[in-house]
């Protein structure tokens, strides 16, 4: 990586942290515990705790397991990182935040024995889970790494391959 895409990321991994707890910070400080704020008829703020990963899968794990996990995945994340070409700048914009969100909801963890929740989706017919902003950058991110890879790469190997008359 180059000094500046690697400057550009790691600033990308502190916004992404410090926006995320700066608003569970606010939650936590001006909502109690499942208290609802209705924003829109399907869109509400809703304080939840999430004793496991998303979508509260693996909460059987405690603290000391789901934080050992999550610190696994994000050593993955930052393996592939490293070793994604400098020239990949949005799969590292992607993987970049993914790293932020990881981070934000790693120090929930440690901390908190829990990860604060607070966007809630809904409609008469379908509630979707809590979420925060760290789970939505940690989606964002992966739908950036993938359109990124089956979308633009792809679009670019295709251009080369015609401009070389394969």
């Amino acid at each position: 990586m180059t000094r500046g895409l690697t400057l550009f990321n790691l600033l990308t991994v502190v916004v992404a942290v410090v926006l995320d707890q700066a608003i569970k910070a606010v939650v936590v400080a001006t909502m109690p515990l499942h208290s609802a704020i209705e924003i829109l008829p399907f869109l509400a703020l809703f304080h939840a705790r999430n004793t496991g990963i998303a979508f509260s899968m693996f909460a059987g794990l405690g603290d000391v397991g789901l934080s050992l996990l999550a610190a696994a995945v994000l050593a993955v994340v930052l393996f592939l990182w490293w070793k994604t070409p400098a020239g990949r700048k949005l799969t590292h914009f992607g993987l970049a935040i993914i790293v932020g969100g990881a981070i934000g909801n790693l120090i929930d963890r440690t901390r908190l024995g829990y990860v604060v929740d607070y966007v809630y989706f809904h409609t008469p017919a379908f509630d979707f889970a809590v979420f925060n902003l760290a789970d939505a950058f940690i989606t964002v991110g992966a739908v950036i790494i993938l359109l990124d890879e089956f979308v633009l790469a792809g679009m670019g190997r295709k251009q080369a391959a015609e401009k070389h008359g394969d």
